[in-house]
């Protein structure tokens, strides 16, 4: 107990002082860029998926996208492996990334079909890629739905997933070899609600003939090497999992959760870093859903692209916006990447990589690996708030320009009251929560306290119910009052019956 104790208070201390970059070593096991693995990385369970995940994982982007002249980004995604991480990421959106991953995956001879493959080790490679189209077949221009690729324009989600299989495992101009597969495909950067209504079309009954078919009807096709879409007519298995990723809008995501009826969303990734809560915030909203689910959560965004340290809180675009220090005097990497990793329900964080180096203390792999060794209760709520506080020196705390500003604890929506016989029938979805997690919902009729409900995860379409036995006669007035953690309490409208 005596080094518990001398653990929790060095971690305490570094976090609050911002001291130097060394002393974090001593929390976590040193890991050296330029040797293999010296310690077995810790993993954590990827929801209902059946695998464990490293705690780290690489993000496909810095500078396996955006890459300096000086940089070598297959070398980046070697090291990884050679340290022992199993969870890789990669996008259609991510200019060469996908690419860069072939050609490191050819020298870990994890291409099918080549001589000397190792199936046994693609196995253990949990590899997940993206799209940001919306559409399977047909679509039409709508409002608030954008579909964007790196590939041939007009292309829709399947052509989407073979190009990634084409530029990881194949020849990059389309063709891919027997037996490659991704283990994930996830709908990329989730905004709108009207994209989830895309996404959806055809979703649990498709019909070759129809005009329209949204992307998770087509990926489902290509998971179980069905053809109930007509778009995998020789019923190819081609991806293990489907899930979707979002850094803007809580709410979208929720409603992208909750309208999948047949459970077949296995993960999200997912922006959290300690300016979540500034926001309309992940971790006490989204986050939560997901993890009821049994969604395998995935963090990014821990150092908020980068806006962090040294780049403008702003999309990258080029080279120069790669961040390839470690960390700063006042804001070390090492508590932002504990933080993200303590946020209940996530299984991984994934950080992309700009620079590595023989000197770990400059190595952002060696560091970020070593920081990602925490356990799912390795911070305590304090640790947590002292993290947050020291996230305000990047920036003022607005480093979140990706995510919806506007934040705070709402009342619960779509609240109505139905009579029946001697009855009546309040229903309504869940509020958003600010600062502290929702706990409870109070039911009043006439201002007077009726009835209370336990806040959960509102995990499908089904609302809150809560039946108040009255006489017919009688024509009242209800709200609900939905409460947080701390006290804190929003009123809903007044509905009558």
């Amino acid at each position: 107990m005596a080094d518990l104790h001398k653990t929790t208070q060095s971690r305490r201390q570094f976090i609050k002082t911002g001291s130097a970059l060394a002393a974090g070593l001593a929390l976590a096991p040193q890991i050296k860029c330029s040797t293999n693995k010296v310690t077995e990385l810790m993993r954590r369970p990827f929801g209902k998926t059946g695998r464990d995940v490293t705690t780290f994982g690489l993000g496909g982007q810095a500078s396996i996208q955006w890459t300096p002249t000086d940089v070598d980004p297959v070398n980046i995604i070697l090291k990884t492996f050679d340290q022992g991480v199993n969870y890789f990421d990669t996008s259609n959106l991510y200019g060469p990334s996908q690419l860069n991953f072939g050609k490191a995956f050819k020298e870990l001879s994890l291409i099918p079909g080549r001589a000397g493959y190792d199936e046994p080790l693609r196995r253990s490679v949990f590899l997940t890629s993206k799209t940001h189209l919306r559409w399977a077949k047909g679509g039409e221009d709508r409002d608030g739905v954008r579909n964007r690729t790196n590939g041939v324009p007009g292309s829709f989600t399947v052509d989407d997933l073979k190009r990634s299989l084409s530029q990881i495992f194949g020849d990059g101009a389309g063709n891919y070899p027997k037996g490659a597969y991704l283990d994930m495909m996830l709908i990329h950067n989730l905004n709108t609600h009207a994209e989830v209504d895309a996404l959806y079309t055809g979703y649990g009954n498709p019909d070759p003939g129809d005009e329209s078919i949204g992307a998770l009807a087509a990926l489902l096709d290509y998971r179980d090497g069905t053809n109930n879409t007509g778009l995998n007519p020789n019923e190819e298995k081609l991806i293990n999992h489907i899930g979707f990723s979002g850094h803007y809008s809580a709410a979208v995501m929720m409603d992208m959760i909750q309208r999948d009826y047949n459970n077949i969303l296995d993960a999200m990734l997912v922006a959290v870093n300690a300016n979540d809560k500034l926001n309309f915030n992940m971790q006490n909203n989204v986050i939560p859903v997901a993890k009821a689910k049994n969604m395998g959560i995935i963090a990014m965004k821990v150092f908020a692209d980068g806006a962090m340290y040294t780049k403008p809180a702003g999309w990258s675009n080029e080279p120069r916006h790669v961040v390839r220090g470690v960390g700063s005097k006042k804001l070390p990497s090492r508590p932002l990447i504990e933080y993200s990793l303590s946020t209940p329900g996530i299984s991984t964080a994934i950080i992309g990589i700009g620079e590595i180096n023989d000197d770990p203390t400059r190595c952002q792999l060696a560091q970020n690996i070593s920081s990602a060794q925490i356990g799912t209760e390795g911070l305590s709520e304090v640790d947590r708030a002292d993290i947050e506080k020291l996230a305000l020196h990047a920036k003022e705390g607005k480093t979140n320009y990706f995510q919806v500003h506007e934040g705070g604890l709402t009342s619960v929506h779509d609240l109505s009251a139905l009579r029946a016989d001697d009855a009546i029938n309040l229903t309504w979805n869940s509020a958003f929560a600010g600062n502290d997690p929702l706990k409870i919902y109070e039911i009043f009729r006439d201002d007077k306290l009726v009835g209370k409900i336990d806040h959960k995860p509102q995990t499908s379409k089904k609302p809150f119910a809560y039946v108040d036995k009255i006489t017919r006669e009688v024509k009242p007035v209800y709200k609900v009052v939905a409460i947080d953690d701390k006290g804190n309490r929003m009123e809903s409208v007044e509905v009558s019956a």
